[in-house]
């Protein structure tokens, strides 16, 4: 046993201060969280677009009937209801009373509400605390507290936190179980990067923990509520200077990237052999997601596509002004596109390699993309089913008129479809596959050498040697 690693008390029994990140999608489900909570450990199912079962145990596709996105949105709401229920019931079970099981949801997903007072009336007894994270989530305290379940906030600073607390956390702090702090430079999936932050200047967590810790004793709370350490978390002996340390109070680590390559892990074999090959630096904190957050993936050549979409983008204005002022002739009907001298070049070329249209954004540039591509995009924005609360990239709003009033944005992409087709055996090179950074120590940690792919009760047992 790692020195400093005992067990906490959570849900009304001792746990192993590990937790297993929720990742959404498909990514966590009852298998991987199940096993983790019966390793003694709190195994994290993931609430978003979990997924349902047939009769023979067979996963349900969802797909989608209805002619109009509120209409569809109102059969992702049911599927997320249902998934996450199946997903939690299932779990529940193959943890057999040890552990304790957490879901995770997505504040800014489509439905986020709605679905948590569903998937929470239905699993009574058997959720022992929600996760949240992504936008700031003022009505988790209200929501968890009316079922009798404990909340930890996802957050990525103390002032973040302070937020949350004054306005509403405050009033049910006896539901509070702890705050995750995750590394917005480190942590795969989505990541809360503020516009002062600098996403090529990663900041030590070490300051940043203390102020939240110090942030969360300027409101009163005690030391005994962890402060869950989440993005870049490895090795526990790499933590040793934060466990048992005043200055921190109580430390819980969460671990998104390692159970990923575990025996119950329920992401394909194809996905797992991949994160066996990846280098240093393989991992991108981008910004493409239609949420409009940075977030990291493994930079693959669905992630290379975007960047090189981006590239291929020029700057209009409708009228001849300063330096645009030449014609644009390539990519686009009518005449209302003026553009530099250096510009119509480019977009010449890019013309000439194939990139034949042009495609409006929200910033008043054009994107030149080929043929095939554009109606890719123009499929994926009409198949919407508003899986988000707000959607660059299909205009989607979850409000009365469904729209965010801004140019849908081809530079984006369908979140929901990339991550259901990578989750169900689609190709790895044309999905969008979420990593932490430290992703790369697949390859080097001797643990999984000569293609060694531990079950989960292995794993926790190795993390709790420091290793």
């Amino acid at each position: 046993m790692f020195k400093g690693v005992r067990p906490i008390l959570y849900g009304g029994r001792e746990v192993w201060p590990l937790i297993e990140g929720g990742k959404g999608v498909s990514a966590t489900n009852h298998a991987s969280s199940g096993a983790w909570a019966a390793a003694g450990g709190i195994g994290t199912v993931s609430a978003v677009n979990a997924d349902s079962y047939d009769p023979d145990g067979k996963i349900i596709p969802q797909v989608y009937s209805a002619l109009t996105r509120r209409e569809r949105h109102e059969e992702l709401i049911a599927y997320a209801i249902d998934g996450a229920v199946e997903q939690v019931k299932r779990a529940f079970e193959i943890a057999g009373g040890r552990g304790a099981i957490n879901i995770n949801v997505l504040w800014e997903m489509g439905g986020a509400q709605r679905i948590l007072h569903g998937v929470l009336e239905r699993t009574r007894g058997m959720v022992a605390g929600v996760t949240c994270g992504a936008g700031m989530p003022y009505k988790l305290s209200e929501i968890a507290a009316s079922y009798g379940v404990s909340y930890l906030p996802i957050v990525s600073s103390g002032r973040a936190f302070s937020a949350l607390w004054k306005r509403a956390y405050s009033k049910a702090a006896e539901w509070l179980a702890g705050v995750v702090y995750e590394d917005p430079w480190l942590a795969g999936g989505h990541n809360g990067l503020s516009n002062a932050e600098d996403p090529k200047v990663p900041q030590d967590p070490y300051p940043r923990v203390k102020a939240l810790r110090d942030t969360m004793r300027s409101g009163g709370i005690s030391d005994d509520v962890p402060i869950i350490m989440a993005g870049g978390v490895w090795y526990l002996r790499d933590w040793n200077d934060w466990i048992d340390n005043p200055e921190l109070g109580q430390i819980v680590f969460q671990f998104g990237t390692r159970p990923l390559l575990t025996q119950e892990s329920p992401i394909p074999q194809q996905w797992k052999n991949h994160l066996t090959t990846l280098e240093p630096g393989d991992i991108l904190l981008h910004r493409f997601s239609p949420t409009g957050f940075y977030s990291s993936a493994v930079r693959n050549p669905f992630l290379r596509n975007l960047e090189a979409r981006s590239e291929r983008q020029v700057a209009f204005s409708m009228e001849a002004a300063g330096d645009h002022q030449y014609q644009l002739d390539v990519g686009v009907k009518g005449k209302n596109f003026w553009v530099t001298l250096g510009d119509l070049h480019r977009a010449r070329e890019w013309y000439g390699l194939g990139y034949t249209n042009a495609l409006k954004t929200p910033d008043n540039t054009l994107v030149f993309v080929t043929t095939d591509e554009m109606k890719v995009i123009r499929k994926d924005q009409a198949d919407c089913m508003g899986c988000l609360s707000q959607c660059a990239f299909s205009s989607w709003a979850d409000t009365e008129g469904n729209s965010t009033g801004r140019l849908a944005d081809p530079r984006s992409f369908c979140i929901q479809k990339t991550l259901q087709d990578i989750a169900h055996d689609g190709p790895i090179d044309e999905n969008l596959m979420f990593a932490g950074h430290a992703a790369y120590k697949f390859k080097q940690d001797p643990f999984y050498s000569n293609g060694f792919v531990p079950t989960v009760k292995q794993l926790v047992d190795r993390i709790l040697t420091g290793d």
